[in-house]
């Protein structure tokens, strides 16, 4: 398989992906499901701080999360973006779920790119069809 063009990054967090070729081609597997092409996608694992400041900053909401998706991309059906994850909230989250925080963090990797697909979670509808398409992309992910 060619060098795909997905990137991983820490900005204020000392963190790696765990078997970071196998990600990148679960990422791209799933960008192929749904028939887009893939320009450049990087993650960026950052803080709790880091991410709430974006979170002001770009979307005016002061609230803690654990992702926020940049759609870079002026073609539609290509992927071109960026995905700023907490791994604070991953830590938090796997606890309160009861999940191991690399569930969490892959299930939180996928519902940035799902973002990308042109899912939305604004609503309760939208937000249960979000969980059953990060579900389908958990199930494609063999480690």
């Amino acid at each position: 398989m060619p060098e795909l063009p997905i990137e991983f990054f820490a900005e204020d967090v000392e963190f790696e992906v765990k078997d970071e070729a196998k990600i990148k081609e679960w990422l791209f597997e799933i960008i192929s499901k749904y028939s887009f092409e893939l320009e450049s996608l990087n993650y960026i694992f950052c803080s709790d701080e880091y991410l709430h400041q974006m979170n002001v900053e770009y979307l005016e909401h002061d609230t803690l999360t654990d992702v926020i998706t940049f759609d870079n991309s002026d073609i539609e059906g290509v992927i071109e973006g960026d995905v700023f994850i907490s791994i604070d909230r991953i830590v938090d989250n796997a606890a309160a779920f009861n999940i191991t925080p690399e569930v969490e963090l892959h299930r939180v990797m996928a519902h940035g790119l799902l973002h990308l697909l042109g899912y939305e979670d604004k609503s309760e509808e939208k937000q249960a069809l979000m969980r059953s398409k990060e579900d389908e992309c958990l199930e494609m992910l063999q480690l």
